[in-house]
């Protein structure tokens, strides 16, 4: 028990120092101030921030005048969430179970969390009981099968791409956002789509995970795996890696 629970923790550390630097990366920054636009955030507004991670949504939006709270299942990222941001309201808890009371907040943000949804549906029918009416929802997200990425051998590539974006429970979950929230009552929803172009070096440990994940499949063999990184990171080193992401942004309105 103790060996899984080391494990655990491990892999929740791993995951925010690959958010931490995604942080970094060109025009993430302008995403997320754009899902708070539209989410409607004003000084004395309250929102949910569903899937927080390690918080820097949360301390945005409080920094905004908004009361924010954030929640995450996994025990490990709400403490670092505490650490870092010590003023900040954060709760341990999943999509599908909220620790907020009916029409209590004004808004309510997922960012890259309904791919690792089995049932959205329930998830935006608990968003639908602590949303005020009129209130607003942002959803943000990648569609994992639609990762662009160059390389000498396409169909490899596809096969990464694919066999990765199979690993999550809904990997196609970003081009549904629209179709769910009708089907969730949502009114006045509409969808953008803004594709980030990554060149540089920083995208190694991505393109490594996906090829990796792929590997524990057992879709492309370690040889296949080993080669395939290697050859991004040889693009990398001679300014020829190329990356493109698409990240869909969905907003819609509670029922008044």
């Amino acid at each position: 028990m103790a060996k899984e629970a080391e494990q655990t923790q491990q892999e929740t550390d791993d995951l925010i120092a690959l958010l931490d630097a995604a942080d970094k990366l060109p025009g993430v920054k302008e995403l997320r101030a754009l899902s708070y636009e539209l989410l409607g955030a004003a000084p004395g507004t309250s929102a949910v921030d569903v899937g927080c991670g390690a918080g820097c949504a949360v301390a945005e939006l409080a920094e905004r005048g908004v009361k924010a709270v954030g929640v995450d299942p996994d025990e490990r990222m709400i403490a670092v969430a505490h650490t870092r941001w010590p003023k900040a309201d954060f709760r341990i808890a999943g999509a599908y179970e909220l620790p907020l009371v009916d029409s209590s907040a004004h808004g309510y943000r997922a960012d890259k969390v309904f791919h690792e949804l089995v049932e959205p549906e329930r998830a935006l029918a608990e968003a639908r009981r602590v949303l005020v009416p009129g209130g607003r929802i942002v959803l943000v997200g990648q569609d994992w099968d639609t990762f662009v990425i160059d390389s000498d051998d396409p169909a490899l590539t596809r096969t990464i791409v694919h066999a990765r974006a199979d690993m999550t429970a809904g990997p196609r979950a970003a081009r549904r956002y629209r179709n769910l929230l009708l089907d969730a009552g949502f009114g006045e929803v509409t969808v953008e789509v803004h594709t980030g172009v990554f060149i540089g070096a920083a995208m190694l440990p991505l393109l490594a995970g996906l090829a990796e994940g792929a590997c524990s499949t057992g879709a492309v063999t370690r040889e296949q795996t080993d080669a395939w990184t290697a050859e991004q990171r040889a693009r990398a080193e001679v300014n020829r890696l190329f990356m493109a992401l698409p990240m869909f942004v969905a907003a819609g309105t509670a029922p008044r």
